[in-house]
């Protein structure tokens, strides 16, 4: 078996310091217009909805407000529901399926829930297709105390206030083809660890929380996926990315413990979504859809009370 490449920044089997970190940011440019492609789409909302500009992230010389979409009649007594995407910059869907959301169906919930979307959490990541912000720090493995992502602690104020009003979480994310090619190697670099080869799902999954799984929760949000696009199978193992399926297109992740975005409420249901954008079985649009299809059904299966 030939060996891969040697990520090309860093010594193989040693952490990168603060001079691999700037040497990597470095090399990360800018391929797309967070203002372009997400905030003027949520000025085109204000009309509707109000906007929350909630926090200020700046990695000289750029600078990017956080916004956060709310409901206009928002409601002291209506429960709570907060959406996510872009926790991860390059993982498009995850932003313009919140988008998606809330330009087409949030309409549909109001008097209901009270909606509470923050679509682009990562900006800076946003604009270079990045998993990591400028400090190469993942901020979905952020989501703690003393929290070293800026934008994992700007949402986690944001919420703490929704905390343990919130019924309904759900984070919007994609497994891409560059997290094997790309991000899970420059991981293993950063911390000075061997990259073990892994396989990537084809089709759209769930991540569970394993401290508070909602198994029926879970599936209700696959069916309503399923109508748009292929929901991934396990592979040889009975598991998807490492972790055992515990039903059709759901695997199970301590949230809490691993600093995930599915953790920071007491939401009684929580889940990841995971798209496949590069499966030649579907589209952006698809995807797209797909998110927005994932929204609607956990609100509705909230909604109906159901267990």
């Amino acid at each position: 078996m030939t060996e891969p490449a040697p990520y090309p920044i860093g010594t193989p089997g040693q952490p990168w310091t603060d001079a691999e970190k700037t040497e990597w940011r470095s090399r990360q440019t800018r391929a797309r217009s967070y203002a372009d492609d997400v905030v003027s789409v949520i000025d085109t909302l204000r009309t509707r909805f109000d906007v929350v500009d909630y926090g200020h992230i700046e990695y000289a010389p750029d600078q990017y407000d956080l916004f956060a979409i709310r409901s206009r009649d928002w409601r002291d007594d209506l429960p709570c529901v907060l959406v996510t995407g872009g926790v991860h910059g390059y993982e498009t869907s995850g932003v313009h399926g919140a988008l998606r959301f809330v330009e087409r169906h949030a309409a549909d919930y109001a008097g209901r829930v009270n909606l509470l979307v923050a679509p682009c959490i990562s900006p800076w990541a946003y604009e270079r297709i990045h998993r990591w912000n400028a400090l190469a720090v993942d901020p979905n493995r952020s989501f703690r105390a003393d929290s070293p992502a800026a934008e994992s602690a700007a949402l986690m104020q944001l919420v703490a206030p929704l905390r343990d009003r919130i019924v309904v979480h759900i984070d919007l994310h994609e497994t891409t083809d560059s997290d094997e090619s790309e991000f899970r190697p420059a991981l293993a670099a950063r911390d000075g660890k061997v990259c073990e080869p892994g396989e990537i799902p084809d089709g759209f999954y769930l991540v569970g929380d394993s401290e508070n799984p909602q198994p029926a929760f879970q599936q209700a949000v696959i069916a309503a996926v399923a109508q748009i696009t292929h929901i991934a199978e396990a592979d040889r193992n009975g598991q998807i990315i490492g972790s055992d399926v515990v039903a059709p297109g759901v695997i199970n992740y301590p949230v809490r413990q691993l600093g995930l975005c599915a953790g920071i409420t007491d939401a009684r249901y929580t889940t990841t979504t995971e798209v496949y954008p590069d499966s030649p079985r579907a589209s952006a649009e698809q995807c797209n859809a797909a998110q927005a299809a994932a929204v609607c059904a956990a609100i509705d299966f909230a909604l109906a009370g159901a267990d």
